[in-house]
């Protein structure tokens, strides 16, 4: 049973905006040979419609991606399915979208790319079994596959490209910032990632109580646009001299979960 009327809609007033999640791989409902049952995917062309009956009358769609892409069928129907609607559609590039996440970021009316995120744009890959004369076929198929995602794509970069790049593009399976994904047209807006200065001074801390991991997770955590305060890192309390679980530690942990989440929730 979908909760899409609780979980997914945000209302502001008159304003009823639904907010769809695509994590992880693109793909289709299954079946598990495990359970007998067929496994429902949220990541299907089937939910996202579901989703938006479900919602009833709404005002605008906001997509949230984080995907290496998968089923070029759910995709390319995915695509679709948010280009018929009536109403304004956000999308929201939150790490990745690659291969056919990227056509669906294409739906978007506008779509936002933090400065820290990636897209990723390739020719369609198939696996093959046969003579040669299926082998050739289904070599001529990925042609007709890849045309349709080129179409997908010169309609948003609305000439800032032509087909001669695009095709170069997608031969090379080409990865693009944001920067570039904005100079060419596959977005329309760049922001900056969440400010992670708590998580930082915390983990500053966490490096005074010699956490083996702190000097890893500062250095994943940091970003260029992100200025060091000059002053040193604040002296942790006494009580954090401890290590082992010791109290020091535990706030350490505490302190770096809230920041954790301030960041990524």
């Amino acid at each position: 049973m979908l909760t899409i009327k609780n979980y997914n809609v945000k209302q502001i007033g008159e304003a009823k905006t639904l907010e769809l999640y695509l994590y992880g791989e693109i793909m289709a409902d299954y079946y598990d040979v495990w359970s007998g049952k067929i496994v429902e995917s949220k990541t299907s062309a089937n939910y996202i419609r579901k989703s938006i009956d479900e919602a009833g009358e709404i005002n605008a769609i906001n997509v949230y991606i984080n995907s290496c892409g998968g089923s070029v069928a759910e995709g390319n129907a995915i695509y679709n399915i948010l280009k018929r609607q009536n109403v304004p559609i956000t999308v929201y590039v939150d790490a990745f979208a690659y291969s056919v996440a990227s056509v669906i970021a294409m739906a978007g009316d506008k779509v936002i790319m933090p400065s820290n995120t990636v897209m990723m744009i390739h020719n369609a890959i198939m696996g093959a079994y046969g003579n040669a004369a299926e082998l050739r076929k289904a070599a001529d198929d990925l042609d007709v596959m890849n045309e349709a995602s080129c179409n997908t794509y010169l309609v948003k970069t609305a000439g800032k490209i032509d087909k001669v790049q695009l095709t170069e593009m997608l031969d090379a399976e080409t990865f693009m910032t944001a920067e570039k994904a904005f100079e060419l047209g596959f977005c329309d807006e760049i922001t900056t990632p969440v400010d992670t200065a708590s998580a930082l001074e915390v983990i500053e801390q966490a490096k005074q109580l010699k956490n083996p991991y702190a000097k890893q997770a500062y250095e994943q955590l940091k970003q260029p646009t992100i200025e060091k305060k000059p002053s040193s890192p604040p002296e942790p309390p006494a009580h954090q001299t401890k290590t082992n679980g010791s109290d020091g530690e535990n706030d350490f942990i505490e302190n770096l979960k809230e920041a954790f989440t301030k960041i990524f929730i």
